[in-house]
């Protein structure tokens, strides 16, 4: 609660905290367009495929020529991390391999990272984690983002004394997305491939929103951080509004739909016959809590919480986020209390690669949200040797793999490179 008088003082100081931005797309924009409002925080440097179009986004979101001028902007994110005018790097790439040779860049470098790129710190979270310690730096979940957020909400619950039942949050789902591929997302968002295009968003990108793999991504990033398990079949998605979390997201010993205490999933802001669902969580972020005892129990009924039938299970839930528009939060924590704003600490479980169609042998494939595979959260144990969805770009098939099945890693060609050497050591540390 006091990062705005932190950062103020630090500005006072002539010591404001210095960020890198690695990947000025969406994500990276909306923070950019905070920058110029909070005292103490500065972006010295941006780096992009394209640093002209980084140029080009700081104009978009506001930035006056004073501002854009004194930022620089390079096309290497390990260049970036290097540099003396920085002390914070946020890693907003999206590609995992990207994202872990940048964070090993900061590292040795000796500087904080705030890693927005989810589907990196899903796959190989507790390494990176591991890597900051022994550098002394600080690697952290982003803000606004979901992961970062239910963190906060199941630390909130843990040190208030509740047990979490299980954490997650909303999204727009039907099992038949699981097969959408770029060439008929529009429809789904209710937009036509050329209003897509002029509003410049990425078919893949957004694909990948629907048809289960960023959720996956998201719920496996939140139960290595929370200590919450994945359930054995993957998400179960289940129809959900935020009257009724209470009674879905308990055991199914008490009448609800988990196998146990302790989870994360996905509620779904559809019926399954693609009904709307009364007061859906499509944008927030949820914890489901257990009172410790009878008296805690009756103080939920007396200050008015919705519980279940039992009146021991209640919900509390956030129901937006803002992405990168609170990214600045994660950037201050890192930079003045030296404290992530939640962490991977474990491998609970990991994304597995499924094939969306009947998969023959030589085949390349394109990863997350694409035409080949979607991503579904599994416990460790239930994946075995699993292909991650972080591994499944850009690599080709060794033999024919039916629709609906995972992929393992000796099903493809695997790059001899740090992003699979790191998975190998963090499953292989984790199973040990």
């Amino acid at each position: 609660m006091n990062l705005a008088r932190l950062a103020a003082e630090a500005a006072e100081r002539g010591k404001p905290v210095r960020a890198g931005l690695i990947g000025a797309g969406k994500f990276g924009s909306m923070f950019l367009s905070q920058v110029p409002t909070i005292a103490g925080l500065e972006v010295t440097a941006i780096a992009d495929l394209d640093p002209d179009r980084a140029r080009a986004a700081c104009r978009e979101v506001g930035w006056d020529d004073e501002r854009i001028e004194a930022t620089t902007y390079v096309g290497d994110g390990a260049a970036l991390a290097a540099r003396d005018d920085v002390d914070v790097v946020i890693e907003a790439t999206g590609n995992p391999r990207a994202g872990i040779n940048h964070a090993e860049a900061a590292f040795d470098a000796g500087k904080h990272v705030v890693m927005v790129n989810v589907e990196a710190d899903a796959m190989v979270g507790p390494a990176l984690a591991r890597r900051a310690a022994s550098a002394g730096v600080c690697y952290s979940m982003a803000y606004g983002d979901q992961p970062a957020l239910v963190s906060e909400m199941v630390d909130w619950a843990r040190a208030a004394g509740f047990t979490v039942t299980a954490a997650g949050k909303g999204t727009k789902y039907l099992p038949a997305y699981h097969t959408v591929t770029p060439d008929d997302v529009w429809g789904h968002y209710g937009l036509t491939a050329e209003e897509a295009k002029k509003a410049g968003m990425n078919p893949q990108m957004f694909n990948s929103f629907l048809d289960g793999t960023k959720s996956a991504i998201e719920m496996v990033a939140i139960a290595n951080a929370c200590g919450l398990d994945v359930p054995e079949e993957g998400l179960g998605f289940p129809a959900c509004g935020v009257d009724d979390l209470a009674h879905v997201l308990r055991p199914r010993e008490l009448g609800g739909q988990l196998a146990r205490r302790g989870m994360v999933e996905t509620v779904s802001s559809l019926e399954r016959d693609g009904r709307p669902v009364f007061r859906d969580l499509r944008w927030g972020v949820y914890v489901v809590l257990e009172a410790p005892n009878d008296y805690a129990a009756a103080c939920f009924k007396q200050y008015g919480l919705p519980t279940d039938s039992t009146g021991r299970f209640a919900a509390m839930y956030k129901p937006f986020h803002l992405i990168g528009l609170e990214l600045s939060i994660s950037v201050l924590s890192v930079a003045l209390r030296q404290e992530p704003t939640g962490q991977s600490r474990e491998m609970r479980g990991t994304v597995a690669a499924v094939a969306k169609r009947a998969l023959k042998s030589g085949e390349k494939l394109d990863g997350e949200g694409g035409y080949t595979v979607y991503g579904k959260a599994l416990p460790l144990a239930t994946a075995g040797a699993a292909l991650p969805i972080g591994l499944a770009h850009g690599v080709t098939l060794r033999r024919d793999v039916a629709a609906g099945k995972p992929l393992s890693l000796d099903d493809v060609d695997l790059a001899d490179d740090k992003a699979t050497a790191m998975y190998r050591e963090v499953i292989g540390a984790a199973r040990s």
